[in-house]
């Protein structure tokens, strides 16, 4: 009987050896894995804190693009008005206007002629310069 209990204590402490070889190796695997992980988490937070300051800087240009844009459509829209001005304080220009108005509807020589008192040599000008 001490020969069996003998033999089941060897075989009991290299089993216990072996699953504490195994469960080294296996602990071993798992910290390389979860090292590799954890370089892949630092790379991605450096490269989304990357993408967050270039998706500020793009906001920002963005801002200033817009304020610029809003700055030139009230540029323009003054010099429109300056030049609706001139033009209605300038008899002549109102006749001009019309007469362009007409040609874009398909007016003829004869009707600029007469509806805006153009010479007739200045009505056929009118007709080939803006008729499509």
């Amino acid at each position: 009987m001490t020969q069996e209990l003998l033999i089941f204590i060897v075989v009991y402490v290299l089993s216990v050896i072996g699953m504490g070889i195994f469960f080294s190796k296996r602990t071993t695997k798992l910290q390389s894995k979860v090292d590799a992980l954890t370089v892949l988490v630092k790379e991605n937070d450096r490269q989304r804190e990357s993408l967050k300051r270039e998706l500020q800087e793009l906001r920002s240009g963005t801002i200033g693009v817009g304020k610029r844009v809003l700055e030139l459509e009230q540029k323009i829209s003054k010099q429109s008005e300056i030049i609706e001005e001139a033009s209605q304080q300038d008899p002549q220009s109102k006749l001009y206007s019309r007469a362009l108005k007409m040609v874009a509807l398909g007016a003829g020589v004869e009707e600029l002629v007469q509806e805006c008192e153009l010479p007739k040599a200045e009505a056929e000008l009118i007709i080939r310069l803006h008729k499509k």
